[in-house]
This record gives structure tokens, sequence and C-alpha cells, in this order.
């Protein structure tokens, strides 16, 4: 017997949408700020297709440094502010978008001082710590208990994380996903949560997020360009969830310094 190739589509609420996409950047680092480049790119060429396009709120209560520069574009006028504020306000400026920075931190304790009490139809997580990934993932939890019938309701999950020369982009779905009926294709309605599919995995890595002190000692724990592939990768895919309308792979391991990358596929 044939076996049909496994495809997930997209919550059809997000395929045509009334209203603009609700996105949650949660994280304005090495991954986030290009990421955030990437979701604009999004932005101007879903509305070509006459769609509504997306309303971003990015998180992060980062304060720019000097050590931040090179990996990240900021000026060194620019040092002392917040990350966010400064990337969304460049944007907002730029392209007469509405988007909005908030700098504080996603997290089960700032959960309720949040606007919309942190509820989006996607969320792109690009954080340095594996602490931080779980207690979102319990935030995310909560926010989809008291989402139900939401405009804003809970969707997807993106989660962007990355060592020295290598990454990896993790989509899973935070709610079961309806699937239509398929002759061609095995449906998957479910794709798992990067901390239940890798728990054991992220529980055994060093959970070490001290800040840098220079450029050159940010460049030694991560390669230049190690952040940009993986923002790249994910915006494909994201891409490919909001404009084809289904997708075969839920993500990708890259290794910046070997040029290579491997797909993760729906099963």
């Amino acid at each position: 017997m044939k076996t049909l190739p496994a495809i997930h589509f997209t919550a059809s609420s997000l395929v045509d949408p009334t209203n603009p996409i609700t996105v949650n950047l949660i994280g304005a680092g090495g991954t986030g700020h290009r990421m955030l480049t990437e979701l604009l790119r999004i932005h101007i060429s879903l509305q070509a297709f006459g769609r509504p396009g997306l309303q971003v709120n990015v998180f992060d209560d980062d304060i720019i440094s000097d050590a931040n520069r090179g990996r990240q574009l900021f000026a060194q006028s620019e040092i002392g502010h917040y990350k966010s504020v400064i990337l969304i306000n460049r944007i907002n400026r730029s392209n007469g978008t509405n988007w909005k920075a908030i700098p504080e931190r996603f997290s089960t304790n700032t959960l309720h001082l949040l606007p919309s009490s942190g509820k989006a139809n996607i969320y792109i997580t690009c954080v340095d710590t594996v602490s931080a990934r779980f207690d979102i993932a319990n935030a995310l939890r909560k926010v989809c208990r008291n989402s139900r019938n939401d405009r804003a309701q809970p969707f997807y999950w993106m989660d962007c994380g990355n060592g020295r020369i290598t990454g990896q982009v993790l989509l899973a779905t935070l709610t079961e996903i309806k699937q239509p009926d398929s002759e061609r294709f095995r449906t998957v309605a479910e794709l798992p949560k990067v901390t239940d599919e890798f728990k054991h995995l992220l529980e055994e890595v060093d959970d070490n997020d001290e800040p840098s002190c220079s450029q050159a000692e940010a460049l030694k724990k991560q390669d230049l360009f190690v952040n940009t592939g993986l923002a790249v990768n994910g915006a494909e895919l994201l891409w490919q969830l909001l404009c084809e309308g289904m997708i075969e792979y839920r993500g990708v391991f890259i290794n910046i310094k070997k040029f290579k990358t491997v797909p993760l596929k729906v099963a």
C-alpha cells in the first residue's frame, strides 16, 4: 500500500483572515531582531495579495549595550535604550505600521500585566535560556485556557534556538488544528512543542545566560550569521504556513559553519 505524505494544513482562520494575524515575537536579540525584519517582509507581501497582513508585538526588557552592536544593527546613540522600543519605532516610522513594543519579559509572572493578557495567533520565541522556554510553555498553556473562540486565539508556537554555530527552528501547534478531508495526504492536526519533544535534551543544556562585555566576546559565543540563518529559515516556514496554507516540514536544524540544513518533516 502506498504511504500518503504527511501534511499539516494551516488553521483556516489564518488562511483568509478578516483582520491582521497577531504575532507575539518574544525576544529582540540576535535572532529576534532579524526575525522582526523578516516579519515585516511577510506583512508587506501578504498585503500585496490583498490580505490584512500582520500585527506584531515585540516583548523584550533588555537594554542595548555596546556588545550588541555587530550581530544586531544598533547605533552608538541607541545604547542604553530598550531594544524592543528602538526596533519597533524604526519599523513604524518607515512603514506606517502600528506594531507594539512591550519592554517586559513574556513569562508566567508578567502575563497578567501584558496587553491582551499576552494573547496572539502566533508566538515566535527567540530566547537564550532553557528555563525561559519552559516558563513560556507554561505561560502559553495559561493563555490557551483563556482564549476559547477569541479573535486572538493562539494556534502556533515557533521556537528558535542556537549555539555558537548551530541552531534549530521548530513549529508547534498550541491546539488541535481541524484538518480537511484528503485523499492525497495524511493530514496531521497537532505538531509537538519543543519543550515536550526535546524535554530531556533541553534539561541537559547548561543554562548560562551571562551577558557579554564586548562585541568580540559576543561573537565568540555566537557566530556572526547563525542568527540570520535561523531567522530566514523560520520566516520561510511561516511564509509557507500563511501563504500556501499547508506545510510538509515543521522545522529545520542548521550548521552555519558547514553550510548544512536538515529539515524536519511533519509526521
